[in-house]
């Protein structure tokens, strides 16, 4: 398909999303289903106007899923609320590392079982589907920066953490496959991957997320008419901390998660913690910081930034789940597949949030419908073109690839018609969130 369809295809789509906002809102679908139905119809499944070969156009859609999966990340971060506890975040680091790595085993051990593949191989398709998303699950996540949900914010957290936390288990599918260096008995996995690349990535995004506020509030406050374009400083702060992470060989999609919340939570402790002279608590401050007054608090990155960068998830969001439905043909939807989605929907998903959070203070309710939105998109898009990229088989590239795209496209569409209903159950039986 030439660029002058293409531009009048996401021309169109982007025209309706936007006309028809209210519409979609109220509907018992996402948009992201309609824009998978276009790539579907468009693609080699139906009329194949465009067949988008994941194998043939790796690198770009590595690119593509990578830039999207930072800002997403970034978005997540300055959403979290203040301030930083353990009680807070103990659910979430137990679903982003403990679960996530539960949901690996049980993964890499259906598919060495049931599907056949290689040990290594088997690794890695459990490493590429165990991150949940935080680009396509918008609708159980977070929605702004004073929202105190439990649920979305440990789905939000969860989701901001294990895109990073999910790498190690890459690393080590791919040394298993002889695509990567492990060291002896895996020394080198175990001190450079998993320890070295977490602790030195977490590091980086707290030291620039807290830098940029204390910079940024310094100019603001000791030059009243200093202007900051939030918008670049926020995607200049995302590009430094994700590029000096990779540069020390740290995993770049935690350094910018940690530093939006390192951003977020630096600057509402410069503006008075929980609350300032105005008597403006932080959920308060974040929402009305484009009303302020000249002479009071100074306007924040995190929270004038976070719409622009929200807009630039649902480009993205659109753009790839369209090239998704390109991706996918008929005989992608063979049992293999298709097994591996449900496997992982209805046992590996619910059952590594059961073990992870035993014995947790999360309640039993959160527990059972964070077992069942584990929703997978655009990471796992990355991921697969990441091992690709460092030279799989093809014809072992080409098995992932399908079961993978069934995997999202089956994400979309189960948890896509069931976000709704569901969430509205949920709180209709306990506390509405606020």
């Amino acid at each position: 398909m030439s660029n002058t369809y293409w531009f009048i295809l996401i021309g169109c789509l982007m025209l309706a999303r936007g006309l028809a906002a209210t519409t979609i809102s109220r509907s018992p679908f996402t948009s992201a289903i309609v824009y998978l139905c276009a790539g579907l119809l468009l693609g080699p499944s139906v009329f194949n106007v465009f067949h988008f070969d994941p194998l043939e156009q790796s690198a770009l859609l590595e690119v593509l899923t990578e830039i999207a999966v930072l800002i997403s990340l970034f978005s997540a971060g300055v959403k979290m609320p203040v301030p930083v506890t353990w009680k807070r975040w103990a659910s979430s680091i137990r679903l982003a590392w403990l679960s996530m790595a539960i949901l690996v085993a049980l993964m890499a051990g259906f598919a060495y079982y049931v599907l056949g593949l290689p040990v290594g191989a088997a690794i890695l398709l459990g490493a590429i589907l165990a991150p949940t998303d935080p680009v396509l699950a918008t609708d159980v996540q977070v929605r702004h920066a004073g929202d105190k949900d439990e649920l979305r914010f440990d789905l939000t957290c969860e989701a901001g953490m294990n895109d990073g936390s999910a790498f190690p288990f890459v690393m080590l599918g791919l040394g298993l496959l002889g695509l990567h260096e492990l060291g002896q008995f895996g020394w080198r996995w175990v001190a450079l991957d998993v320890l070295w690349a977490t602790l030195s990535a977490t590091v980086i995004g707290v030291v620039g997320g807290a830098g940029l506020a204390r910079l940024g509030w310094r100019l603001r406050s000791g030059e009243r008419r200093h202007e900051v374009l939030d918008d670049l400083v926020g995607l200049g702060l995302i590009a430094i901390v994700y590029g000096v992470s990779l540069w020390l060989s740290g995993w770049g999609f935690l350094a910018v998660f940690f530093a939006g919340v390192a951003l977020r939570q630096t600057e509402l402790v410069l503006a008075g913690a929980r609350k300032d002279r105005h008597g403006l608590l932080d959920s308060d401050m974040s929402k009305s910081a484009a009303g302020r007054a000249e002479g009071e608090v100074p306007l924040t990155v995190s929270a004038e930034s976070l719409v622009f960068k929200e807009h630039l998830e649902r480009l993205s969001e659109l753009v790839l789940v369209l090239l998704l439905g390109g991706m996918l043909t008929l005989s992608a939807w063979n049992w293999r597949a298709v097994g591996t989605a449900l496997f992982l929907f209805a046992v590996a998903r619910p059952l590594s949030v059961l073990l992870g959070l035993a014995g947790s203070d999360a309640p039993g309710r959160i527990r059972a419908i964070a077992g069942w939105f584990g929703v997978r998109g655009i990471g796992s898009l990355y991921y697969l073109m990441y091992a690709i990229g460092h030279g799989l088989p093809r014809p072992l590239a080409r098995e992932l690839a399908e079961i993978t795209t069934v995997v999202i496209v089956l994400s979309i569409l189960l948890h896509g018609i069931s976000v709704k209903p569901l969430l509205e159950r949920f709180w209709r039986r306990g506390a509405r969130p606020r």
